[in-house]
């Protein structure tokens, strides 16, 4: 990983004060703000419906900063190759390994700057009920959890695609798979439905953030299900560390 840090200043240069990044994340502050108008007149709302809001406000966050992770990681290597500028970055002085480690690295700080967005709205939405504090804790640990783990299969995508359009699609495609059995509440209460929360990435860490947050259990109740995000993170991680060097080539498929 020799001299991954110049790689991942670079990336985090390009994205973000070249980039998309800012303009990414203030069409996410403009979701979360009217979301949070929202909730925050309906002057019916009591403390359950206030957890129920913060609940909704840290889901929200998670499900669309991990989208907005995804999205960069997915364009990292095939969007250099459409743009041709991967050739002079594999001509730099850094490892292979290097280079996907700091883009991985890069990518992963979409998902820290939706956070830190979020965190305002947890706060105004949390008054009262002593719900802030611990939805912040939540979305840092399971949401950096959820979002390095599809940042580095975005990461493996761009790899192994030479368009962007094809990349960015496949990683889109990935998110609506997992993200589509979370909108089905009754899921969870079946058994079929149960072992496919569980091993799903999004839907496990959204069902233990609720529990938590609305149901008021402890954090180490359904501890079980923070076992996908945590094996597909150190999985993914450990997949673009040592496959890295086969990975990063001028064009997917090469030799």
């Amino acid at each position: 990983m020799t001299r991954w840090t110049v790689v991942a200043e670079q990336e985090i240069r390009d994205l973000w004060i070249l980039g998309r990044g800012p303009v990414l994340v203030f069409g996410f502050s403009v979701l979360l703000s009217t979301m949070t108008y929202l909730a925050a007149t309906n002057r019916a709302m009591n403390f359950l419906e206030q957890r129920e809001a913060v609940n909704l406000t840290v889901q929200v966050g998670l499900a669309v900063g991990v989208l907005l992770t995804l999205v960069t990681s997915s364009d990292a290597i095939s969007g250099d190759r459409e743009r041709g500028t991967f050739e002079a970055l594999l001509l730099a002085p850094v490892s292979r390994r290097g280079i996907v480690v700091g883009k991985l690295a890069a990518a992963t700080t979409m998902w820290l700057a939706c956070l830190v967005v979020t965190l305002p709205y947890l706060w105004v939405l949390g008054r009262g009920v002593a719900g802030a504090g611990q939805a912040a804790l939540l979305a840092l640990i399971v949401g950096t959890l959820v979002a390095t783990g599809l940042a580095g299969i975005g990461l493996l995508i761009s790899a192994v695609t030479n368009s962007n359009k094809t990349s960015l699609a496949a990683g889109l495609l990935l998110l609506l798979v997992l993200f589509a059995p979370t909108q089905l509440p009754a899921l969870p209460k079946t058994g079929f439905g149960e072992v496919i929360t569980r091993i799903n990435p999004i839907g496990s860490a959204l069902h233990y953030i609720s529990q938590i947050l609305v149901n008021r259990r402890t954090w180490t109740h359904d501890l079980s299900y923070l076992a996908s995000p945590i094996v597909v993170a150190l999985v993914v991680a450990g997949v673009v560390i040592v496959a890295g060097p086969r990975l990063v080539r001028l064009t997917a498929g090469s030799r």
